[in-house]
């Protein structure tokens, strides 16, 4: 799809009120694919490839602003004038500023491994992999957060998992992941205060970006936001605990007929 003169890959699956999904850093629109079969029974769910990831090739810097505003244009090309928003990770906070810039387009926020913005000591990890993706390529980078970005149930019991995200991170093209951790290391907080949707914050009890405490610290700035903890994950929520978010997300979306 052309969408602000750039190429953005988009799959759309089934009917009813929108569901439009963005992935976190170092994921594509399949890392929703565990998602997409039972929410596509009752929901018209978008997916996309944000610049720089997957099949969306970098065409210039990229910022959270920049993959805001392609999920809206999206919206647009695909004539969904609201939407139920799915982020995870770093997809979070393209989903806030979004709801925070344009509250009119958006029915409510599911938040997968959240954050509003990364920790100040996050910042410099983040621009470094981006060295390190440069001057690598992925290997290095999906051999590390398969060791430190799921949880130690999922390497243990659910292998595919693994397989799963070190492929999808090994697939990443280096310089689109590199720019991409460059937006996310530069990523400020979207006005919370205004945002007035339903909103649910969904996170593992062994997520080292999105730790418990700090999820509920960041339900504490979303007026009437509510907290689920899924047990035995990490950070790859989607992935590692398919049938437990698949459960949450429904309930949630139903909770609007």
């Amino acid at each position: 799809m052309d969408v602000n003169g750039k190429q953005i890959a988009v799959e759309e699956h089934g009917d009813g009120d929108a569901v439009v999904m963005v992935h976190g850093l170092g994921g594509t629109g399949n890392s929703w694919h565990p998602q997409v079969g039972p929410l596509s029974r009752f929901f018209r769910v978008v997916r996309l490839d944000l610049e720089g990831s997957g099949r969306s090739p970098a065409t210039g810097a990229l910022s959270i602003a920049s993959f805001a505003a392609d999920v809206t244009a999206v919206m647009d090309a695909l004539d969904i004038p609201t939407a139920h928003l799915c982020g995870h990770s770093m997809g979070t906070i393209v989903c806030q500023h979004v709801a925070a810039e344009h509250p009119e387009r958006v029915k409510s926020l599911a938040l997968l491994g959240p954050l509003a913005e990364p920790p100040e000591p996050a910042r410099q990890a983040i621009r470094d992999r981006a060295g390190v993706a440069r001057k690598s390529g992925m290997v290095p980078i999906a051999d590390t957060l398969v060791e430190v970005a799921i949880s130690a149930e999922t390497r243990s019991h659910h292998p595919a998992a693994a397989a799963f995200v070190r492929e999808i991170l090994m697939r990443q093209d280096a310089e689109g992941y590199a720019r991409t951790c460059e937006a996310l290391a530069a990523a400020t907080s979207a006005d919370l205060a205004s945002i007035g949707c339903s909103t649910m914050l969904i996170t593992g009890d062994e997520d080292g970006v999105s730790p418990p405490p700090a999820v509920k610290a960041l339900s504490g700035r979303i007026k009437g936001s509510r907290v689920v903890v899924l047990p035995g994950c990490g950070h790859w929520t989607p992935i590692e605990k398919p049938t437990q978010v698949n459960g949450v997300l429904l309930n949630f979306y139903f909770s609007f007929s």
